[in-house]
């Protein structure tokens, strides 16, 4: 693909996106939050028809083969109409572990129903709170008849609440384990708890679950290799959506500043307010930046060590500005932002959730530096 098409392409997948999101009432986000539902399926279909949940997903499998820069541009355009569906967790997460499985009968199976937005897979990885290791795993694989019985808990599963069937990480003799598991699994519950954006956060507990052999995504050094990619990449463009959330809530606060009158003159008139207005917008500005850049990197297919300081890089910056420009969009509302009808209010919650999903900033700049050091070390 030219660079002419490359760019012809991305714009073309951003106006479907626009098109798509000027139809998204943010009345159904807070319907959303209030049934704790975070997920329309019709709305899921819609989005695979369009070819979104399949943008990372090979061709061979029918999705379209591009690169985590284009994915970005989805996420991104949804994330400022706040789109509660995980689009994320599925079309990056589970997709890029399933296109690195080794067992291609079962890959077929799931990235084909994947892509067609007939099956909604979660990818349960994360025990503990804070940790970015992929090897930091309880849950056991005991060898059984050709496949496991697995036991153990997973915490924070994003996108559990519709799930048909969850990708879990498990040890085993033989190393590290990926696994299928449908959702109706003998043995397996699923527990929920809601986030500060009213979406849910599963746990799942497993007790006894057979795992037959045709059932296994990836093993060993593979397995975890490719895990620890998949979170890379699935980091970087929940940075993406972080800075949909901090553009569009300046956008309506600076809307604002130029409609509310105080002393018989728009507030936006007054020089605090613009000194605060233009700190806010180089901080979404140089977090666009830096997204840019760390999608560049990424999508070279770099070695682990600089995919995983580009991934951090990303995550910490556009944590921190989504945090602050959302957080100073309330303020500069005055009391009326504060109330749930402002919607300043939803992007503020949807970015408390982003960026403690995967690390926050302080685990991503502790991560990076630990990064740097190796890397200087040789």
């Amino acid at each position: 693909m030219t660079q002419h098409d490359s760019t012809e392409h991305r714009e073309m997948l951003s106006n479907s996106v626009t098109d798509f999101a000027r139809g998204v009432d943010l009345a159904r986000v807070r319907k959303l939050r209030e049934s704790r539902t975070e997920c329309d399926r019709a709305v899921w279909k819609q989005m695979a028809d369009l070819g979104w949940l399949g943008v990372l997903a090979p061709e061979q499998y029918g999705g379209m083969g591009l690169k985590l820069a284009d994915m970005a541009i989805v996420a991104q355009g949804l994330a400022r109409a706040l789109v509660p569906e995980p689009l994320t967790a599925v079309a990056v997460l589970a997709t890029r572990v399933l296109a690195d499985s080794t067992n291609e009968s079962l890959k077929a199976k799931l990235l084909e129903a994947l892509i067609s937005g007939d099956l909604l897979p979660a990818t349960a990885w994360q025990e503990e709170a804070g940790t970015l290791d992929v090897h930091k795993i309880n849950m056991q694989a005991t060898p059984f008849e050709g496949g496991f019985r697995v036991n153990g808990s997973k915490r924070f599963v994003v996108g559990a609440s519709h799930a048909d069937g969850y990708i879990v990480s498990a040890n085993s003799a033989a190393g590290m384990q990926l696994l299928w598991i449908p959702q109706d699994a003998a043995g397996a519950a699923t527990q929920f708890d809601a986030l500060a954006d009213g979406r849910l956060s599963g746990t799942l507990n497993l007790s006894n679950v057979s795992v037959a052999k045709e059932n296994i995504i990836n093993s060993g050094a593979a397995a975890a290799g490719s895990l620890a990619r998949a979170i890379d990449h699935t980091a970087v463009v929940a940075s993406a959506e972080l800075c949909g959330i901090m553009g569009r809530s300046l956008e309506i606060t600076l809307e604002y500043l130029k409609t509310r009158v105080q002393f018989g003159k728009p507030i936006g008139s007054f020089q605090a307010l613009q000194h605060r207005a233009v700190d806010l917008y180089i901080q979404q500005e140089l977090s666009g930046a830096v997204l840019a850049d760390c999608l560049a990197v990424l999508d070279n297919e770099p070695d682990d060590k600089t995919r995983s300081a580009a991934a951090s890089r990303a995550k910490a910056r556009c944590t921190d500005a989504a945090l602050l420009i959302t957080r100073q969009s309330i303020q500069m509302h005055g009391a009326i932002g504060f109330t749930e009808d402002c919607d300043v209010g939803l992007y503020v919650k949807r970015a408390m959730t982003l960026a403690a999903w995967l690390g926050n900033g302080n685990a991503h700049r502790r991560r990076y530096a630990k990064t740097e050091i190796l890397e200087g070390a040789n």
